[in-house]
């Protein structure tokens, strides 16, 4: 038998559906689709998974559809490296956190909990599931265009030589494409406890007789984090 408080929940709930589906610029005929995309396993047996399943192939096609028709000179193996970074859980977390997902999760108590609503992988899930809840509720076309919404800003910037690139690749191919020697990483300091620590790293660019520094939670992500300051000094001196 229905509490008088449930009436008061599924008019809110509804109410948030509507208002993420103008956020994203797709009318749902059947609401219970954004929903379904919505759900995290842990809220119940009706969740997301299946939906997500099916968005992670339709977002993988689409992306690789506009890439072949776009930039109709990039050979296989730059397409794939671009089409991978397009579509991994870090971009696909980032797209989600624009359209403010967190605020409409639904989740269940252990992972409300957690903070489960700010985890990039729910998030980045929840994304494909939208894709797939849009195909399922208005057929193909009306999810190429939710695609194309999702990314029209990043295929518009998209800049082939560096997409997917991290920032200690494109410095060596920088470098080498000019003949300079490789750049020389060394750690300058570890600190903090075994589970929390902070790496500072040098990277030394021979060519600009120059040393960049930079911390992080790990030698790799302090090193690219010292090449990319060393990139954007080069860009800067128009190099």
């Amino acid at each position: 038998m229905p509490t008088p408080q449930q009436p008061v929940m599924e008019i809110e709930r509804e109410r948030k559906l509507i208002q993420l589906s103008k956020k994203l610029g797709y009318e749902f005929q059947d609401l219970n689709f954004l929903q379904r995309a919505l759900t995290h396993r842990s809220a119940g047996s009706k969740n997301n998974e299946r939906l997500e399943f099916l968005g992670d192939s339709l977002v993988n096609f689409m992306v690789a559809d506009v890439l072949f028709h776009q930039f109709t000179k990039l050979a296989e193996g730059d397409m794939s490296r671009i089409r991978a970074h397009l579509v991994k859980g870090d971009t696909l977390a980032i797209i989600g956190k624009e359209y403010d997902l967190s605020d409409y999760l639904i989740l269940g108590p252990g992972e409300l909990k957690s903070g489960g609503y700010r985890r990039e992988s729910i998030i980045a899930d929840s994304v494909e599931a939208i894709i797939a809840a849009v195909y399922e509720d208005g057929g193909l076309d009306a999810c190429r265009a939710m695609v194309m919404r999702l990314y029209q800003k990043r295929l518009e910037n998209l800049d082939p030589k560096k997409m997917g690139k991290d920032p200690k690749t494109r410095l060596q191919e920088f470098l080498q494409s000019r003949n300079q020697s490789l750049p020389e990483y060394s750690i300058i300091s570890v600190n903090g406890a075994a589970h929390a620590q902070e790496f500072t790293v040098c990277c030394y660019v021979e060519m600009l007789n120059t040393k960049f520094e930079a911390s992080a939670s790990s030698r790799r992500k302090a090193e690219q984090k010292a090449a990319e300051i060393a990139l954007d000094e080069i860009e800067s001196r128009n190099i």
